[in-house]
């Protein structure tokens, strides 16, 4: 049977490997016939690798709190835009000329329902959740199915109008990653309109 490679690939599982191969080589030095060259470049590798990987995550930490205020920082400034518009649109003075030069005026959709799909995107949060996101076009909402390991069709799960879904059922077996299969139709005055979505496949990890 053949054996999985012995590098790790998480960095938390690499620090604590290569850890234990600098100082158990260190200590089989002279059995191995190494050189003080070969241990003092495991030693240099070791601390590069714990300072790298600090550094990585103290960045991608640093990326998550950014993109978070940047995130409160547009919808605050959404929120306080359309508040602003809607005073403007209200006025008696304002024509579609002068929301065309603001450009508060939206494009028309154009989309025919009748032969358009959804596009379903899905994140696996662990424990058998899945956010799910979709653009509603000119719909209003749409109906969500979803398949899972091990069941013989798709089953209907939810109407949603808000475009984001999350399917937070447990996993069939708790502690076991699961396959879900998931498509969606638009749905316009409660009737299925258009053509059932791409298939997304997520696998949910425990």
């Amino acid at each position: 049977m053949a054996k999985s490679d012995y590098f790790p690939r998480p960095d938390s599982e690499l620090l604590v490997w290569h850890d234990r191969f600098k100082v158990n080589l260190a200590a089989r030095q002279a059995e191995l016939n190494l050189t003080a060259e070969d241990i003092a470049t495991v030693d240099h590798d070791n601390l590069e690798l714990h300072a790298k990987i600090t550094e990585a995550n103290a960045a991608a930490a640093a990326a998550k709190h950014a993109t978070a205020d940047k995130a409160a920082s547009r919808a605050s400034i959404e929120n306080k835009v359309r508040a602003l518009v809607r005073r403007i649109k209200a006025h008696p003075t304002y024509s579609e000329a002068l929301g065309n030069l603001l450009g508060i005026v939206g494009a028309e959709n154009t989309t025919d329902l009748s032969s358009a799909k959804p596009v379903l995107n899905g994140v696996d949060h662990t424990g058998g959740v899945v956010v799910l996101s979709f653009i509603k076009s000119k719909s209003d909402g749409i109906n969500i199915y979803c398949q899972r390991e091990g069941e013989p069709d798709f089953v209907f799960l939810a109407r949603d109008t808000a475009p984001r879904y999350v399917d937070n059922r447990p996993l069939l077996v708790p502690g076991k990653p699961e396959l879900r299969r998931y498509t969606a139709v638009y749905v316009v005055k409660d009737i299925e309109t258009g053509l059932y979505s791409d298939e997304l496949v997520v696998n949910c990890a425990p």
